[in-house]
């Protein structure tokens, strides 16, 4: 006899699991926190590495810009994936703790303690990462066409001006919130991985802003420039990271977090209010 496969959850009962996620990530210890951030940047970096490798022949290749972009942002959905499955807490998949704030079960001091030390542990867990691969010498393969690729990622970001790095970031969010919101309506591993692979492959490929894969490609290019006549500078690098991650969490919270929660939980947060 054949067992039934149970269905994704509904989208209400996500906007619940959403929602309690947020309470339990807001409340769970500075230390848990920090050691689960540090792997997520790591993981995003390891990503953004196999997104780098990927494209690396593709951009110089004529009709090709768009199967290249492509299959690099299908390598770059490793770093979700290892966030997802394997467990760790990312910037802004976090975002979508603004469900629990908007339902009155964590407070925002909560939110944002959570937000700072994610942050920091994200960054970390990135230039650590940025640390093992110029040891490894990852950049010097390909006779070097990895790492001139390294450098180029790093310096269109830079250059990048401040209303389209802010709107790239906003674009980026939505759809990683989104993955990961699809992800809490599934029920199996392979369901996970197959709901993070089109919405990540959709903002690497559409050249969206994500804070925490640029903790790895900014200072990467950074560092492979430090002794060339025209080095990229931690001011420019600070200046997008800024503007990125404002961006993703408009994008996170207000579009995907907040709307999803006016949809499905107003009412039971207004349930739940005390009666005067």
């Amino acid at each position: 006899m054949t067992v039934p496969m149970p269905d994704a959850y509904a989208p209400a009962k996500v906007a619940e699991r959403v929602r309690d996620t947020g309470v339990m990530k807001a409340t769970a210890p500075a230390a848990t926190l920090l050691a689960l951030a540090v792997l997520a940047g790591a993981f995003i970096a390891l990503g953004a590495l196999f997104y780098t490798v990927t494209i690396t022949s593709g951009p110089n290749q004529s009709g090709h810009f768009g199967l290249s972009r492509l299959a690099g942002g299908v390598a770059f959905s490793l770093g979700l994936i290892l966030v997802v499955v394997g467990g760790a807490e990312l910037f802004t998949g976090n975002n979508l703790m603004a469900m629990a704030w908007a339902s009155g079960r964590v407070t925002g001091v909560q939110v944002l303690r959570n937000w700072g030390l994610v942050y920091l542990g994200n960054l970390a867990g990135a230039i650590g990462t940025v640390l093992l691969v110029l040891l490894a010498e990852i950049p010097q393969m390909s006779d070097g066409a990895v790492g001139e690729t390294m450098i180029q990622i790093a310096r269109a970001k830079i250059t990048l001006d401040p209303v389209s790095s802010l709107a790239r970031g906003v674009l980026c969010n939505v759809l990683v919130c989104l993955a990961v919101w699809l992800c809490m309506a599934a029920r199996s591993v392979a369901d996970k991985i197959l709901a993070i692979v089109f919405p990540i492959s959709a903002f690497v490929a559409c050249g969206f802003e994500h804070s925490v894969a640029n903790m790895f490609f900014l200072p990467m290019g950074i560092a492979l420039t430090a002794s060339g006549s025209d080095p990229i500078v931690w001011t420019g690098a600070w200046v997008n990271l800024a503007l990125v991650t404002l961006g993703n969490v408009i994008g996170g919270t207000g579009l995907v977090a907040l709307v999803y929660w006016f949809v499905y939980l107003r009412h039971s947060t207004e349930d739940t209010e005390p009666s005067h």
